[in-house]
């Protein structure tokens, strides 16, 4: 029996069902999550950034692998925002911050970042990377999860531009199994790019 008020694991990929949702669609599937976490290279101090942070999915498990660093989510959604919160405090992160806004205006207190996680952009993925450009430290990494053709080509025409090291984008096409009546059946996810890069060290 899953217990969905327990998570005692050290790796990422929280199952969705652990997390409040209150029917809010805005989340990132734990698929992608794993993959997303994974690339951006989390250390245990890292200062991260997860702009359009939905729900807080990736937040959260960021903030859990990064216990020793600190967590900005950031959401301009009121009602995802608040989840956010009752997420924080059902896993017990008390180095996760809620910065209510979007970027990249939203950006502009915050402390340099380790890494930067771009979820959602409200159409301004040009302008949100340029802003976290110039917060990110040398050697720090940014990611962009892009789900329209649109997000996908200017981020990789902006991740060129910023000159960024080790850059890569891949596609995830990922295929659940579900129970339709008596049988089961495969069901896509909407296909997800993730394009990563490293800033130069200086």
């Amino acid at each position: 029996m899953v217990d969905i008020n327990k998570w005692e694991f050290i790796t990422p990929g929280i199952p969705d069902i652990y997390f409040a949702q209150d029917n809010n669609p805005n989340m990132t599937k734990e698929e992608v999550r794993c993959l997303t976490l994974c690339k951006v290279r989390l250390k245990i101090d890292s200062v991260v950034y997860d702009i359009g942070a939905g729900i807080g999915t990736i937040a959260i498990e960021a903030a859990l692998l990064a216990k020793e660093g600190l967590v900005f989510a950031v959401e301009k959604n009121p009602p995802a925002a608040a989840i956010i919160l009752k997420n924080a405090k059902k896993f017990g992160v008390n180095n996760l911050r809620l910065i209510r806004g979007e970027a990249p205006e939203a950006l502009a207190e915050l402390p340099l970042a380790d890494r930067i996680i771009i979820g959602g952009s409200g159409g301004r993925v040009k302008e949100v990377l340029s802003a976290a450009q110039a917060k990110l430290k040398p050697q720090g990494r940014v990611i962009v999860n892009a789900i329209t053709v649109e997000t996908l080509a200017t981020a990789v025409k902006q991740f060129a531009a910023m000159g960024l090291d080790e850059v890569n984008t891949c596609c995830l096409n990922i295929t659940r199994v579900k129970q339709a009546g008596r049988a089961k059946i495969f069901k896509g996810m909407n296909p997800v790019f993730l394009i990563v890069g490293e800033s130069r060290g200086k």
